[in-house]
């Protein structure tokens, strides 16, 4: 796994993160930090995509996102636990570890200006 790969696993808890707060917060500095987890999970997130193939960078940081959130909401807010819901998340999990070892990063590019 490259660092860019890392990138996207660290965008992806980021987002969980944003997501969350956009549910959950109340206070201005509440709202703030869900701010800062908005532009950081995207910076990091178009980062890695310089570097990627764009279509499956995205595909992983959402099917991260959306697994990471469900989970995080059973874990910390309370929302029950479902069988089903689990079995899909791993269903998702295995697709977007799929697309990932499937997906052909692009040869290095030449720098601008050569």
């Amino acid at each position: 796994m490259n660092k860019h790969w890392l990138k996207i696993l660290g965008a992806g808890v980021f987002e969980v993160g944003w997501v969350i707060g956009l549910k959950h917060s109340d206070t201005p500095v509440e709202w703030v930090l869900t701010a800062i987890g908005i532009l950081v999970s995207f910076y990091v997130l178009l980062d890695a995509a310089r570097h990627l193939p764009v279509g499956t960078v995205y595909a992983v940081f959402v099917g991260l996102g959306t697994a990471g959130t469900v989970v995080a909401d059973m874990i910390f807010f309370g929302d029950p636990v479902d069988p089903m819901k689990l079995v899909l998340i791993a269903v998702l999990l295995i697709g977007v570890i799929g697309l990932k070892l499937l997906g052909h990063e692009p040869a290095q590019t030449k720098k601008e200006g050569n």
